[in-house]
Parts: structure tokens; sequence; C-alpha cells
């Protein structure tokens, strides 16, 4: 078949927007559940890596989370005010800004436990359908699942 630019421009056969869509709605799930916790979404994701690694130069939350430093930077800040991360500049690399999680922080990990498994039942996707889905989005990112 003969590529139609009038076709491809159709909203319908674009790839990015129901990628687009859906990540927005996926997403959304979470916000009930965060707002009364009084974070973000991003703010969710970054602790996500910390209390996998606490103690993380900026540009390692940043490579982790496919995020530049001028969109961490200010949320870190946010975070690091409303008393959930502490930010110091490296011993050995003054470039370099390490984040560690206070107690406060920390302790958040317990009250957000149950969000996974809360923001899973409102995807209605079949394991088996959530578990191709993931293994294709990460294939799309360029990562091994």
């Amino acid at each position: 078949m003969a590529y139609d630019p009038n076709e491809a421009l159709k909203l319908k056969n674009q790839l990015c927007f129901p990628l687009y869509a859906a990540a927005r709605r996926v997403t959304g799930v979470y916000t009930p559940y965060l707002k009364p916790l009084g974070l973000t979404y991003t703010q969710y994701i970054v602790f996500l890596v910390l209390w996998e690694e606490d103690h993380l130069p900026v540009s390692e939350i940043g490579e982790r989370l496919l995020l530049d430093s001028g969109t961490l930077t200010p949320l870190l800040k946010k975070m690091e005010k409303e008393g959930f991360v502490t930010r110091v500049r490296s011993k050995i690399d003054e470039r370099s800004v390490i984040v560690s999680l206070t107690e406060q922080g920390k302790a958040l990990k317990t009250q957000v436990a149950n969000i996974p498994l809360q923001a899973s039942q409102c995807v209605r996707l079949a394991p088996e359908e959530a578990k191709t889905l993931y293994a294709l989005l990460y294939k799309l990112l360029g990562d091994e699942a």
C-alpha cells in the first residue's frame, strides 16, 4: 500500500496519540491516592527511585526517570522545602548534587505502600495484557523490561 499523507495525518493513525492519552489517564489514576498526601505523580516516581536506592545524584535520578535537571531541580527543591529530601553538593564533585531521603521521606513509604495495588485495579487490563504492554513500552523506550 502506498503512503498516503492524508491518511497518515489522521489522529486515529497516530501511535503517539494513544500513548499520550493512555499515559495521562494512567497517571491520573494516581491523583486521588497522592493528593491527600500532598504529592504529585512526578514526586511519587522520584520517591520510588530513592526508596530503591537512596543518596543519588540528580543526574542519576534524571536518567532513571527520563527527566532533565531543568524539570527535576525545582521539584527536588520543593521536596526539600517540604522536608522529604536533602540536597547536598558532592564532596567528590562539586558540580554534582546528591539527593537523600529524610526520615519523613523514608516514613512516607509505608503511607503509599498500597497505591500500586489500588492504581492497578483501575487499569482495565488482564494481568497478561499488562505484562505484554509493559514489555512493549520498555522496548519502545529502548530498554529491556
